[in-house]
């Protein structure tokens, strides 16, 4: 009973310990886990749909500068809009590598795909700096809200991978296609 009581202690404080190295404000706040930023088993992933045409600019920055991106939830024909995808703190195997795997659905209005990829590669290679540094996946989808589009909710839907870690995380989020 003993060993079964230790176990379960130390599991309780592996899961605390995971939390923890999860999503952080500025303020040293712990995020909670919500549909598009969740963390799991200390490896934390991002969903963003940006309507910032200068979003590449903020995202050039030195560590220490913060960017702050403007969230998207409704867009008018004729306007653009980014679809950004970050992550931090993603298991390295033995030669200090991260694999990260992206599976990305854009879903129309009508329930058609737009988008239906699956085990794309959107990070691997050796990482470099704080692991802790929130960093930006490969895959970087540009959407042009044009006429022939359908009105409506649009869903974004990216599971993101780590492959050394073996933990998915789904994220998702939506935009509104208005007329005007």
């Amino acid at each position: 009973m003993k060993q079964i009581l230790v176990f379960i202690l130390c599991y309780l404080l592996q899961a605390g310990i995971a939390q923890a190295e999860g999503w952080y404000t500025q303020d040293g706040e712990v995020v909670p886990n919500s549909d598009s930023i969740k963390s799991i088993a200390g490896f934390g992933a991002w969903l963003v749909v940006t309507p910032d045409k200068d979003w590449e600019e903020k995202w050039d920055t030195p560590p220490e500068t913060t960017p702050y991106f403007t969230e998207a939830s409704e867009v008018s024909y004729g306007d653009y809009l980014t679809i950004l995808t970050f992550f931090i703190n993603p298991a390295l195997n033995e030669q200090g590598e991260v694999k990260l795997l992206c599976d990305i659905k854009v879903t129309r209005p009508d329930g058609t795909f737009s988008i239906d990829m699956d085990g794309i590669e959107c990070a691997s290679g050796v990482l470099k700096g704080n692991p802790r540094n929130v960093r930006l996946t490969s895959i970087v989808l540009k959407y042009i809200a044009e006429k022939d589009d359908l009105l409506g909710k649009w869903g974004v839907d990216v599971t993101v991978r780590d492959s050394n870690r073996r933990v998915d995380i789904p994220l998702k989020t939506h935009f509104v296609l208005k007329n005007g």
